[in-house]
């Protein structure tokens, strides 16, 4: 295995997950983008970032890009080099929408870019790459493969499969101007949970399929969740209060990942668009990409 490339470009997306009742398991891409270039050099490894996380992040060998690159090429069995790194960053940092994935599937592209034989890091192995590196696959799987997927972990590892979207799925997703760590969000979740909410949440992931390939009649009963958003609520609390308000209107609201935003699996009209930017929300309307990370 050589390198057949000196330098990639990469863009990839951001992401929600858990949709609200599949947590740890769903997620949606969503079309805002990051974009990366990678060039190898002789020299030693620098890093320049423009956007989010600009005067951050690590600059060096520590950054999470130039991690995901080194796990694929030495998956690949591909020699090291340094990197000089420019990252444009797009989607929001410590806002639940999918950053640090977006990051480690970037860098994987890029490595699979860089290798005289790229199937060595087909999807399987890429997303199997970035679930080691983020823990599990909700995020990694709608960054790498684009739409809406479904992702488990068996014996053989992460697996992601596509879940259709109904023709005309528009989702809306309301970024605050604070952060909110995941490790943070996720130390309030409790090691067990009854078995009743458990059952509770298989019931509304079976009918957000149903919703979510055209029955939207189901949403508001199909996002219901006994699983984790209540726990993070006092994390969160303007975030809580935002989603139930908005369920109380007939609008079905979720925890984007593990927030602070609050993804609405519909089109806010304008005047609750209007009302929420009022009081200090950014609201997107990002579209669906049907494909993921991509080299260009």
């Amino acid at each position: 295995m050589r390198l057949v490339r000196d330098q990639v470009r990469v863009r990839v997306p951001a992401t929600s997950a858990n949709l609200g009742p599949g947590f740890d398991t769903l997620g949606l891409a969503l079309g805002v983008w990051d974009e990366i270039s990678v060039r190898a050099v002789a020299g030693e490894t620098a890093v320049t970032v423009t956007g989010e996380g600009a005067g951050e992040l690590p600059d060096g060998e520590g950054h999470l890009v130039v991690r995901a690159v080194r796990a694929g090429l030495e998956h690949a069995g591909a020699p090291q080099a340094g990197l000089d790194l420019i990252c444009h960053n797009v989607i929001p940092h410590g806002r639940g929408m999918g950053s640090s994935a977006a990051a480690v599937v970037a860098g994987l592209v890029a490595a699979r870019g860089l290798v005289s034989e790229p199937e060595a890091l087909d999807d399987d192995a890429v997303l199997t790459l970035a679930t080691q590196l983020e823990g599990h696959p909700d995020n990694a799987a709608p960054a790498l493969l684009g739409g809406a997927t479904a992702a488990w972990v068996d014996s053989d590892g992460p697996h992601a499969a596509a879940i259709p979207l109904y023709d005309g799925f528009v989702p809306t997703v309301l970024v605050p101007d604070h952060q909110l760590l995941t490790h943070t969000a996720r130390a309030v979740l409790p090691r067990e949970v009854p078995h009743d909410d458990a059952a509770f949440n298989v019931a509304r992931t079976a009918l957000l399929m149903l919703a979510l390939g055209g029955r939207t009649d189901l949403l508001m009963a199909a996002t219901e969740d006994q699983l984790h958003q209540h726990y993070r609520a006092d994390a969160m609390r303007e975030t809580a209060e935002v989603v139930r308000a908005l369920r109380e209107a007939g609008w079905p609201a979720v925890i984007s990942g593990a927030g602070p935003s609050v993804l609405v699996l519909d089109d806010l009209d304008a005047a609750t668009t209007a009302a929420l930017t009022g009081h200090g929300w950014r609201v997107v309307r990002p579209g669906v990409p049907r494909s993921g990370a991509h080299l260009y």
